[in-house]
């Protein structure tokens, strides 16, 4: 948002003199060379590079003049013809850089320059904790630090989804679901504009630890099953015992006793 501003602002200032504007991509720690265009300058000619409106070199009749190295730290040359080199660039490097020469009248250039970071190997893991009976597997593609770039779930050379992030650096994630079986090529990619970075799935290892656990949690429920009805056949059988027995202690008691009556008779 600041860097467009700044370039709108600069257009204005400069909308009576012909001005060319350029986009320029350039990767963390690679040196990149803003193009003055100019085949010789003369000495007389006088040329000023301002960085998001902030004065950063000058030359005047030949000799150059650097300012801002707490930010460039001397990591800026200019070249005989007016063209600018910035050496070992950082994220912090992104933004307007505006040339204004001025040999009969003043020529303005524009270049908004943007500085990517080297990309992270996106990660894929299956999410066990969603696994499902249902022959589906969940897959998790994660990036971290990130800014500038585009995550994207592919199978085969088509997208199925992605998410982008802007300025800030943050993770990404991205979720997928696909059937346990599927034999299909599927890859998470990072990218922006200069780079990118491929992870390819194989399903066959990745959702072969969900449908363990599947089965597992299965085998679980089938085992406590088993279990449940054997206790309760158990306790079937041991109250069948305890009734026999009760039944035949009952039985002797009364033999017993009818032995004990028929004896008192007898003695009568």
């Amino acid at each position: 948002m600041i860097r467009t501003f700044v370039l709108l602002f600069l257009l204005c200032l400069v909308g009576v003199f012909d001005v060319e504007s350029h986009e320029v991509s350039v990767m963390m720690g690679d040196s990149v060379t803003l193009d003055s265009s100019v085949s010789e300058m003369q000495p007389k000619n006088e040329i000023e590079w301002r960085f998001d409106g902030i004065r950063i070199a000058k030359v005047m009749k030949g000799n150059p003049t650097y300012y801002d190295n707490a930010r460039f730290r001397d990591r800026l040359k200019l070249e005989r013809n007016g063209s600018l080199t910035i050496t070992d660039t950082r994220i912090t490097d992104t933004g307007v850089y505006e040339l204004s020469i001025i040999i009969n009248n003043e020529i303005t250039k524009t270049f908004s320059v943007t500085v990517y970071a080297p990309l992270s190997i996106p990660v894929i893991t299956s999410d066990i904790s969603k696994c499902s009976s249902s022959s589906k597997c969940a897959l998790l593609c994660s990036v971290m630090n990130v800014s500038h770039v585009t995550l994207s779930w592919y199978k085969g050379i088509s997208v199925l989804s992605s998410i982008s992030a802007s300025d800030l650096s943050i993770s990404l994630s991205l979720p997928l679901e696909v059937e346990y079986q599927d034999n299909n090529t599927y890859s998470c990619v990072i990218n922006n504009p200069i780079s990118n970075q491929t992870t390819h799935v194989c399903i066959t290892d990745l959702c072969r630890l969900c449908t363990d656990e599947v089965h597992n949690c299965e085998s679980t429920e089938a085992v406590i099953r088993l279990v449940v009805t054997a206790l309760v056949g158990v306790s079937a059988v041991a109250a069948f015992i305890v009734l026999v027995y009760d039944i035949r202690s009952r039985r002797v008691e009364l033999e017993r006793h009818q032995t004990f009556n028929d004896g008192s008779n007898i003695l009568k």
